[in-house]
């Protein structure tokens, strides 16, 4: 059996199987997120790659139903400033979620636990606007430092929930920015600016995009494969 990983955007890692079972293509996503293409020995990877590509919403589709349920803990750090604070409160006030400048404040009836369903499903809401706040605090300045000391010009940065990528960057250099970005480490937010910002120069995956990403980032190739570990969902 001979193998060849690739990266397609939007999935992440691919793993392309030659197999004598095998008598057609076929595209196969695992309970565990996983995703495969099985071919026939005599059928050249490049086919293999181009039949995944044109399966990338299928892909997308399946990979978001197998994300793993989510559960939210009192007191669970969220991103680089909140944590969780769940408020008990009676059944004559209305429930209501808030997000400070440390905190994400979710309130519940006495009647309920903070496991069932609706309520997490309030924390989540606010969990989602907490790092939407705190991508739009903290990245802006970071990525004005690292466009400066490295050439780069860019047109605007805007947070958004995006279920594949850590970011974009469109032709006209406007940069967009996955809000799950805030519950990864610096240095690889810092890969996820320098990757988009090269993007403003080369609008594509080609030799001259890595070449350019390494001058600035010699370890871009080590951290776009760590970062293969990670999905965007909280602790992810």
């Amino acid at each position: 059996m001979a193998t060849k990983k690739i990266t397609i955007d939007g999935v992440g890692t691919v793993t392309l199987v030659k197999t004598t079972a095998s008598r057609s293509l076929r595209l196969t996503v695992n309970s565990n997120g996983g995703v495969r293409v099985s071919l026939p020995y005599w059928t050249p990877y490049a086919i293999a790659e181009a039949f995944a590509k044109s399966h990338v919403r299928w892909i997308e589709k399946e990979l978001s139903e197998r994300l793993p349920s989510r559960h939210y803990d009192d007191e669970q750090k969220v991103g680089k400033l909140h944590h969780v604070h769940f408020e008990k409160v009676s059944h004559d006030i209305t429930l209501s979620s808030r997000v400070t400048s440390t905190k994400i404040i979710v309130k519940y009836h006495s009647g309920e636990d903070i496991t069932s369903a609706a309520v997490q499903e309030r924390a989540e809401k606010a969990i989602y606007r907490a790092l939407r706040k705190e991508t739009e605090q903290l990245l802006p300045p970071r990525v004005r430092a690292i466009a400066e000391k490295h050439g780069f010009r860019y047109r605007s940065i805007s947070a958004k929930q995006l279920k594949r990528r850590w970011g974009s960057c469109d032709s006209h250099h406007n940069l967009v920015f996955n809000f799950f970005l805030m519950e990864l480490p610096w240095d690889y937010i810092d890969y996820v600016i320098m990757h988009e910002l090269t993007h403003t120069e080369h609008l594509h995956h080609g030799p001259a995009f890595w070449e350019r990403l390494k001058q600035i980032c010699p370890a871009a190739l080590d951290i776009r494969n760590q970062m293969k570990e990670y999905r965007p969902i909280i602790g992810g």
